[in-house]
């Protein structure tokens, strides 16, 4: 290639340089606004979870405003707080349709934050090779078969959900079809514990104790081999 070839092709290779520069960018740049989503939702969460057990006056409110707050992180991931007793507590001052829709609101956009929030995690490349393997693997296959049935069994039961909300993002479930199996299954459940709050008017005592039960069961297999292997250190 002679000298002006050269010279002749440097707008075409710099136009070249600048497409492939531009779709790193466009590359980049979703990922970093996934980042920044990803830090804010869980800096909203953890405001709200540290506001809750710290605040006093919160924990006494009954302001719907409170209520509502309180289902984010109630229903974050793995709950760090029961979401069921509050419903209970704030039947005794409201219509069981009026406590319905602020916990069903709620709740719904703190699924959207988990959901976004799972999907950025199993992107990273670390967790992406923990899901390749074969038990993953048979439970999203599983979950495939009837997701949504599944999602409205957990929601309405007793059930624990929190797996559910990795399965839908490793199953690529879609997040509108997610948000209204939990719309479907949460509404009649929070609906009938609504009732049941407003008719009984539950003691704030009985609503403790149960709150501690529903923080303390999920732990319980964790905390009995810990107490029994300390045990076996402490009889060796």
């Amino acid at each position: 290639m002679t000298e002006k070839e050269t010279l002749r092709d440097v707008p075409a290779i710099e136009e070249q340089a600048l497409e492939t520069f531009s779709r790193d960018k466009a590359k980049v740049l979703p990922g970093r606004v996934k980042i920044l989503f990803f830090v804010l939702e869980a800096c909203f969460v953890a405001a709200l979870i540290i506001w809750w057990l710290s605040s006093e006056s919160a924990r006494q409110s009954n302001s719907l405003l409170v209520f509502f707050l309180y289902s984010f992180p109630s229903e974050f991931i793995v709950a760090t707080v029961p979401h069921e007793p509050a419903i209970l507590y704030f039947s005794k001052f409201y219509s069981p349709l009026t406590v319905t829709i602020v916990a069903i609101a709620g709740t719904i956009l703190a699924e959207v934050i988990n959901y976004t929030f799972f999907s950025f995690v199993a992107d990273l490349r670390v967790f992406r090779k923990m899901l390749q393997g074969k038990a993953v693997q048979k439970t999203i296959a599983l979950f495939r078969k009837a997701p949504f049935a599944a999602l409205w069994v957990a929601g309405f039961t007793p059930i624990p959900f929190y797996p559910f909300r990795f399965l839908v993002v490793l199953a690529r479930y879609p997040l509108y079809l997610y948000i209204a199996a939990v719309f479907a299954s949460r509404t009649p459940r929070f609906f009938l514990l609504a009732l049941a709050g407003h008719a009984f008017k539950i003691p704030d005592s009985v609503l403790i104790i149960f709150s501690l039960l529903m923080i303390l069961l999920p732990a319980a297999p964790f905390l009995g081999r810990l107490f029994k292997k300390r045990r076996t250190q402490t009889s060796s």
